[in-house]
């Protein structure tokens, strides 16, 4: 199949529903990387923004967002190119993930999903396929960017971002993307701001230490 080509209609299946299926698909203790993908298939690029971003969403050790953007750079770069699939090196995808970690993680996401889902259904759906995909890919670009820069606090404003967006794209809900449009466009802004701030005061220390 074509890489630009639409992704079925199945990828329209509730991001919870998504995520419940993969508490159960595996056996044992752990998977690899290459099989959790497979499993996920054309969801794989919205499932791994969703699964990267959630954490963001809520306070977390300092420094983890940095990890966690460069992690999202490839599924942004991928919507870029129009990749139905993730693609990712054979060597990651050989890394095991531990099932029980990645269980809880999802039995306390779906809960919370659920309460937002019956706003989110399909709807100016051609905003969710390529080339509009591109658009989307570049501004989940800034938004890893973002969450890379050691900004205090600005994990919160990105990672709400990426994760509406990966609902959108799941859930294949082209209003939800442009809603999107306008929080990455206030996160920016925030950032920036609080960039600007942190660096003003650290010069002005940094001037007053060495008077």
């Amino acid at each position: 199949m074509d890489a630009h080509s639409p992704t079925p209609k199945a990828g329209a299946r509730a991001a919870s529903a998504v995520l419940d299926d993969l508490t159960v698909a595996f056996p044992g203790d752990s998977v690899s990387v290459g099989d959790l993908l497979d499993q996920l298939d054309s969801r794989a690029n919205g499932v791994v923004l969703l699964v990267l971003a959630l954490p963001m969403c809520i306070p977390n050790v300092p420094g983890i967002s940095t990890i966690f953007g460069v992690l999202m750079l490839a599924p942004a770069l991928q919507l870029v190119l129009g990749q139905r699939r993730l693609w990712v090196p054979k060597r990651i995808r050989g890394w095991r993930v531990d099932l029980n970690a990645l269980r809880r993680t999802f039995s306390a996401a779906i809960p919370v999903l659920k309460r937002v889902e019956y706003l989110i259904k399909p709807r100016l759906s051609q905003l969710t396929r390529f080339p509009a995909t591109i658009y989307v890919g570049l501004q989940t670009l800034l938004m890893a960017l973002v969450l890379i820069l050691p900004i205090p606090f600005g994990n919160w404003p990105p990672g709400m971002t990426v994760a509406l967006t990966a609902l959108a794209l799941l859930q294949r809900d082209g209003l939800l993307l442009l809603l999107t449009s306008l929080a990455a466009a206030a996160s920016t802004y925030v950032a920036a701001r609080v960039g600007v701030a942190v660096f003003t005061g650290a010069l002005h220390w940094i001037q007053g230490w060495m008077s």
